[in-house]
């Protein structure tokens, strides 16, 4: 069917949606994309330093600049052909909105760019009556105020995979009494010592998806080892097995926190990802496994720790010494926690300082990984919640060969402005890489760290 000019739409894009996605200009199909002035002088104050922010302005500067071309100002003010590539015709068109006075302005006070830029979007809408003008920010207040003036508003959605976190795969599915109640027929192999069942695929276990665990009430522990159409290859596990498995001294404390635990330790997992609420046990596991795993068996050469923290990038540069003493106080955490697997030690101070004179441990800036590859590495990404989706593929990219990377967040402590846990970037990993054979993830439950903490996240 021919497209008609009544469906085209004209988005308007704030800057903050550029920041969170530098490539966005390319996601809106056959419509019309406009980009402000005061946009591309708010990138331009920002584009300047190392911290991911100015990189990711950079980014979006030099696409738009590739887009425009050699086109002439009518050119760019009537809209440029999006070329994404040179196998697909155009689709959709992009122009750069200037500060033009019209009689459909509405005369916010320009004090603030926002107001700019909505008063732009009102001249826009009264020039092209045909088709919807749509303001596309992050910002809630911003979509507020264009609403108020009559312009159409919403958030960008495109990175967004889900509209709930409940949706969100937990890693595991859970059965009253006996899993095998519901299973009319199954097929078991035995090789190498290892126990595999081959089950039909139910209603109930359509959802699932390889290396996520099936855990019964009567003490079934099962991992999915490989997914077709119509069956599940399930991998027996033993419970008291599993619960009996230790990581530089660390024994896990529950069934979850186990079945974490042989996803860190495993050496064909590439991927681990580990949500839950604080005090859970997301951090003290990787760090366990991450000395295990470089100390013990020697897997890998070096544990490289950092952390997404709301400011980190601006102010680190303010602080004063190395990289490792500017990142000590974002990384209090991990020190915390390398404590707490000492603590039974007859000098603690000691045995840390040890550790950290010994183990190949380095904490590094988030600007530091960026455009680096880290070869047999094991990378462990603290605060993954706060981190955009494109923040997080340009991270997890920086895996090279024989790296392992170990994601932490917790969905509900996000400080990161413009930021909810659907569009957070953990949200987006967990899944975007769900049936990816070297990943697993993992929704810790409960609050070991103290009855205060568990009554502080339920009541608080």
């Amino acid at each position: 069917m021919a497209r008609t000019v009544s469906q085209e739409k004209t988005y308007v894009l704030d800057t903050n949606v550029l920041i969170h996605d530098p490539n966005s200009v390319l996601n809106f199909e056959e419509h019309h994309v406009v980009i402000p002035l005061t946009v591309l002088e708010e990138l331009d104050k920002l584009k300047n330093g190392k911290s991911s922010i100015a990189a990711d302005c950079r980014q979006a500067i030099r696409l738009i600049d590739k887009l425009l071309g050699d086109a002439t100002p009518e050119e760019i003010e009537k809209g440029v052909d999006i070329v994404r590539n040179e196998k697909s015709p155009p689709q959709g068109t992009i122009s750069i909105l200037m500060d033009l006075d019209g009689s459909h302005r509405v005369q916010l006070p320009e004090t603030l760019n926002d107001n700019k830029i909505i008063n732009g979007l009102v001249t826009l809408k009264g020039k092209h009556k045909h088709r919807p003008t749509i303001l596309v920010s992050k910002d809630i207040n911003m979509r507020l105020k264009a609403r108020a003036c009559g312009v159409e508003a919403e958030d960008y959605h495109t990175d967004q995979l889900i509209d709930d976190i409940d949706l969100l795969p937990k890693g595991y599915a859970e059965f009253s009494a006996s899993f095998w109640d519901n299973i009319n027929k199954v097929e078991t192999m035995q090789m190498e010592g290892v126990t595999e069942h081959l089950i039909p695929r139910l209603p109930e276990l359509k959802e699932l998806s390889v290396n996520e665990f099936l855990i019964d009430d009567q003490g079934f522990v099962g991992r999915i080892s490989r997914v077709d159409t119509d069956h599940l290859i399930v991998r027996d596990l033993s419970r008291d097995r599993l619960l009996e498995q230790e990581a530089w001294g660390l024994v896990p404390r529950d069934i979850y926190q186990a079945i974490a635990l042989q996803l860190l330790l495993d050496p064909d997992i590439h991927l681990v990802n580990l949500t839950g609420a604080a005090g859970s046990g997301k951090t003290i596991l990787a760090l366990a496994a991450a000395i295990e795993m470089t100390v013990a068996s020697k897997r890998y050469k070096r544990i490289i720790v950092t952390r997404s923290t709301q400011g980190l990038d601006e102010d680190i540069g303010f602080l004063p010494g190395t990289e490792a003493e500017k990142m000590e106080p974002w990384l209090g955490a991990i020190t915390d926690n390398l404590e707490a697997l000492h603590s039974d030690d007859e000098n603690m101070t000691a045995s840390v300082e040890y550790i950290l004179q010994k183990v190949p441990i380095q904490f590094k800036s988030l600007n530091y990984i960026r455009g680096r590859s880290f070869q047999h590495s094991l990378i462990v990404i603290d605060e993954c919640q706060n981190l955009t989706p494109h923040q997080m593929k340009t991270i997890i990219t920086r895996a090279g060969t024989g790296s392992k990377v170990i994601c932490l967040g917790n969905l509900a402590q996000i400080d990161t402005a413009y930021l909810n846990a659907p569009s957070s970037g953990l949200t987006y990993l967990t899944e975007r890489f769900r049936g990816f054979q070297h990943n697993g993830h993992v929704h810790l439950r409960g609050v070991p760290r103290s009855v205060l903490a568990e009554f502080a996240e339920a009541n608080l």
